[in-house]
């Protein structure tokens, strides 16, 4: 269970809000694809129906308490969604225990409720009513909803008229109307234009400074980092990672970065299309080490690099150059060391060998870089061995630096003269 060490004295001594204990969400599938309910309904009967199994949701432990901000994150599939559906009493549990105190506004799917037919003004008290509000307490509160979701011009037009952004924008606006005491936030910070995304953030700021309690799922994992106290990390139905937001997304981040090294290394195979040259000497291994020699394919701004080639001659060659390049993901060229350029001559070459070519700081920014190896001879007039881009590295941002525009960092510093 995520333990409540990273709250305030303030909030430990209170009693949770939302309480899960041992939640499990189990759904049964259906084995194959069944074209019609009829067919499904005579096959059911018959009991040629098969099922499996699929728990979307198990051993789920949390304690929530009031005025804080905790932040739900992981991959699609996780059972983010679900979990908050779960919260919102949408969804009822296969398993376990969940006590939820308080007034809870749901932004699980803007708009959903809302009736095509009617206009956005008709739409505003039919979500009030769904939302539990009078008519009379709409009337009240319809031009003020107006207004923040800057719908004046359409609100009396058809909801079928609207734009998807317009839709949710109007959803947000009903739902958001009155500070809740729990607020269920999944993924709506990214609805419509910036303005409004802006005044949507503020809006769920404001909540949180007068006390709201807030369960928030984005895959913004700044916004995790900056708004939550405690987080959870979800995969696959279970809870990975708990506690403070900050460790909680280190180990996310880390996740994601142990399976784009998997996908980065399956990625550089010896035969492909990109490949050329008389194979003279032919470049048989490639790859990115970090400063003790391990095989890495995803630096941070500022780490030690090396890339080593290892390569079989298969006849002798007389001072042979080694070089390599590097190109942004978008196709720049960024830069092509050699031996020869370097001034090394690596005289006459036989049989098996290695080059290795270190950074001591990769000046390299964040994003996705393609590396090309070759080996020719002394007059670059014949090409032994060359991987054109045939190697990937990601390069992601060291919190240090607050350089993050174009490919390079210069290392530079700034002084005030004067």
């Amino acid at each position: 269970m995520p333990t409540a060490s990273d709250l305030a004295p303030s909030q430990q001594a209170k009693a949770p809000v939302i309480l899960l204990e041992d939640v499990g969400v189990r759904y049964r599938l259906p084995s194959e694809k069944i074209p019609t309910l009829k067919e499904y309904v005579i096959r059911s009967l018959r009991g040629q129906v098969k099922h499996q199994t699929f728990w979307a949701l198990q051993n789920i432990n949390i304690e929530v308490y009031p005025g804080e901000v905790f932040g739900i994150i992981g991959p699609n599939g996780a059972g983010k969604s679900t979990l908050l559906k779960v919260v919102s009493r949408v969804l009822r549990p296969t398993k376990g225990r969940v006590r939820v105190v308080g007034k809870v506004a749901p932004l699980l799917e803007l708009g959903a409720g809302f009736d095509f037919e009617l206009t956005g003004r008709e739409n505003i008290f039919l979500n009030g009513a769904i939302l539990g509000f009078s008519k009379r307490e709409m009337e009240k509160r319809v031009e003020r909803i107006v207004e923040f979701a800057g719908l004046k011009d359409f609100i009396d037009a058809p909801l079928r008229t609207y734009s998807s952004g317009m839709v949710a924008r109007l959803g947000f606006a009903v739902a958001t109307d009155e500070r809740p005491e729990i607020l269920i936030v999944d993924e709506i910070l990214s609805v419509g234009d910036t303005e409004f995304q802006t005044r949507s953030f503020e809006r769920i700021q404001s909540f949180q400074a007068q006390g709201t309690t807030i369960l928030l799922v984005t895959h913004d994992i700044g916004r995790v980092e900056t708004m939550c106290q405690r987080a959870i990390f979800l995969s696959h139905g279970q809870i990975v990672a708990s506690g403070s937001a900050a460790r909680v997304v280190d180990r996310y981040l880390g996740r994601i970065r142990q399976r784009e090294e998997v996908r980065l290394a399956e990625a550089q195979t010896e035969e492909q299309p990109w490949r050329w040259g008389n194979r003279k000497i032919e470049i048989t291994k490639v790859e990115f080490l970090d400063e003790n020699g391990q095989p890495k394919n995803i630096f941070q701004t500022g780490d030690y690099f090396a890339l080593r080639m290892e390569y079989e001659a298969h006849e002798p060659i007389d001072s042979p150059v080694f070089g390599m390049a590097i190109h942004h993901n978008d196709g720049t060229h960024i830069t092509g060391p050699n031996t020869q350029f370097a001034g090394l001559d690596l005289g006459r070459v036989e049989g098996k060998g290695s080059v290795l070519y270190e950074v001591e700081r990769l000046p390299l920014l964040e994003g996705l870089y393609k590396v090309s190896v070759a080996v020719h001879n002394v007059n670059d007039s014949e090409m032994y061995d060359d991987h054109d881009q045939g190697y990937q590295i990601r390069v992601i941002r060291n919190k240090n630096s607050e350089e993050r525009y174009g490919y390079l960092t210069l290392n530079g510093r700034w002084l005030l003269n004067g």
